[in-house]
């Protein structure tokens, strides 16, 4: 079995604590997205039809939506993920019946704000990469093998010219598309906030803020074996992954698939989302035993940040491959876009290492 990590983060460590603090949790969480969700319709987001900016105060009401759906997004995620780590304490038909009910509203939520990122992200790459913003020099030495590698993905003229005469087709046509996929989710996002089936979840979350059924002996049954287990299922789920080649500067299997007709997610990247999905449902379990309010390993926050900048490299280098292969765009377009797509599957690569470089620490116990 792989052996223990997050010593500052130990679901084992102190006292015993039970599921009254599961209830106490889940009670707040719950209250959270009542509060969220009540700011989110003062402000006019149930009912908006983006019109709303036009006024005095419509940019303001915009970012307080954006900030309402995005903590909507959170205590559903956390209610969700302590319902899946705690689920034997809990009252399996009710349980079960609410917790994908909130993984879809946290998902729905997600899309919108997600490909706005991407596009972004996209563009700023596209820049770089051309010429037209300036390149961020590479730290040598501890930064890891990957400086080299990065250098490597910022061609020298002349094929720097070649990238920038395709790079503002490029960048039109990714913004075309994600703009439009971004407009859709914002749609889908109004209709799921106006749904029967969103107003079902929030009655069923009105009623978890006053009363969480627990099964009979949760009360008093100790919360640290489950979490242990949270923990160990995402030990287990890193020791499965190739964290030997995530070492090397390069891993050109990588790129084997990238530009290929098969529009399916890169066969590499599945088992290092699923990592990361183990990795928020261990912090959540450390949340519910400790309280929200004990400082997380830095550590651990480390690799979460190193797989969120993987999970978006993925995305982000999947979007530019969609692109090219898009029917007829010019060869200097689709030129563009391939080398966008490679050097964001360098960034993969880079997220990789850096959470190698983290998980190491923590194994070893570095400071």
């Amino acid at each position: 079995m792989a052996q223990r990590h997050h010593d500052l983060t130990d679901p084992v460590a102190g006292p015993a604590t039970t599921g009254d603090a599961l209830a106490g949790y889940l009670r707040g969480q719950a209250t959270e997205f009542l509060r969220a969700l009540r700011l989110h319709r003062e402000t006019g987001g149930a009912g908006s039809n983006g019109s709303s900016s036009a006024s005095a105060g419509g940019a303001a009401s915009a970012e307080v939506r954006v900030d309402a759906v995005r903590a909507l997004r959170r205590s559903a995620r956390r209610i969700s993920g302590s319902l899946h780590t705690f689920r034997p304490l809990l009252e399996s038909e009710w349980s079960e019946g609410i917790r994908p009910e909130l993984a879809w509203l946290s998902g729905t939520l997600a899309l919108e704000q997600a490909y706005g990122a991407r596009l972004e992200r996209l563009l700023l790459a596209l820049n770089r990469l051309s010429g037209s913003a300036p390149v961020p020099s590479q730290p040598a030495g501890p930064a890891g093998p990957h400086a080299d590698d990065r250098a490597g993905a910022h061609p020298a003229a002349p094929d720097r010219g070649s990238l920038t005469v395709g790079a503002a087709k490029a960048g039109a046509l990714l913004d075309r598309q994600l703009t439009l996929a971004r407009t859709r989710a914002h749609s889908t996002a109004l209709q799921a906030l106006g749904s029967s089936r969103f107003h079902a979840v929030a009655d069923k979350v009105a009623v978890l803020a006053s009363e969480v059924l627990l099964t009979p002996a949760a009360p008093a049954t100790d919360l640290r074996p489950m979490a242990r287990a949270a923990e160990e299922r995402l030990a287990a789920a890193v020791t499965a992954l190739p964290l030997v080649t995530a070492g090397s500067p390069y891993n050109a299997e990588a790129l084997i698939h990238g530009l290929s007709p098969d529009p399916a997610p890169h066969p590499q990247d599945a088992p290092w989302h699923q990592v990361r999905l183990l990795l928020r449902l261990h912090r959540y379990a450390c949340e519910v035993v400790h309280g929200r309010s004990t400082p997380l390993d830095v550590r651990l926050l480390a690799a979460g940040e190193a797989l969120d900048r993987h999970r978006d490299a993925s995305e982000a280098s999947s979007a530019a491959a969609q692109a090219a292969r898009t029917p007829r765009i010019a060869p200097a377009t689709a030129y563009a876009l391939g080398v966008l797509h490679a050097d964001q599957r360098h960034e993969v690569e880079a997220a990789r290492y850096a959470f190698q470089r983290s998980w190491q620490k923590q194994t070893i116990g570095a400071p």
